[in-house]
């Protein structure tokens, strides 16, 4: 349902979406100026709305930066580019993997390679390595402290200081990785 709300006397357009498999808000903006709200069922309207004023700052600040590429937006990503791209990603990915766990030593069962629309990682607690193709197409200092996180996932499955040691052991600056990769605006296209 599309929806509209003034912030900082900018009237802004979005799209509200509710939905029964979300735990939480989500407030998505993506590079064609055009912004996603996902708001849990079980969520009042009025919830989302004040959720929506407390991140003006950081939606308005996305738009910028979208705006900047107003004439050559950045492309969208297609299932036909998954498709592609899937199997260059997933070689490319099993390498680092292999190259930075060399420094772990854990034991893995599978790495998988997705079209993940809100992720770039994840592993699960049987010891699967999830990744997002898009990791492809990222700096190589990005593309490490994904695989790193996640390799180290399978040590500790929790973002506790002993997590992050282990990470520092192949990305020592990924504090400083993390806050690139969440303030650069990259999306989930």
């Amino acid at each position: 349902m599309q929806k509209e709300i003034t912030l900082r006397d900018k009237k802004i357009a979005y799209t509200f979406r509710m939905s029964y498999r979300s735990r939480r808000l989500r407030l998505a903006v993506y590079c064609d100026g055009s912004i996603v709200l996902t708001v849990p069922a079980f969520l009042r309207e009025g919830a989302a709305e004040r959720f929506i004023y407390k991140k003006a700052g950081w939606l308005l600040s996305k738009l910028y930066f979208f705006s900047q590429f107003k004439p050559n937006p950045i492309s969208r990503y297609t299932k036909a580019d998954y498709l592609r791209y899937k199997e260059r990603a997933s070689i490319f990915i099993a390498g680092k993997v292999r190259q930075l766990n060399t420094v772990y030593g854990y034991h893995y069962r599978k790495i998988n390679v997705k079209n993940q629309k809100t992720r770039w990682g994840s592993c699960s607690r049987g010891g699967n390595l999830n990744f997002n193709y898009k990791i492809l197409f990222l700096p190589e200092k990005m593309q490490d402290y994904i695989i790193a996180h996640e390799i180290c996932h399978l040590k500790e499955f929790n973002h506790s200081k002993n997590f992050w040691a282990l990470v520092a052991r192949t990305v020592p600056d990924h504090a400083a990785v993390r806050k690139e990769l969440k303030r650069s605006g990259l999306n989930f296209y």
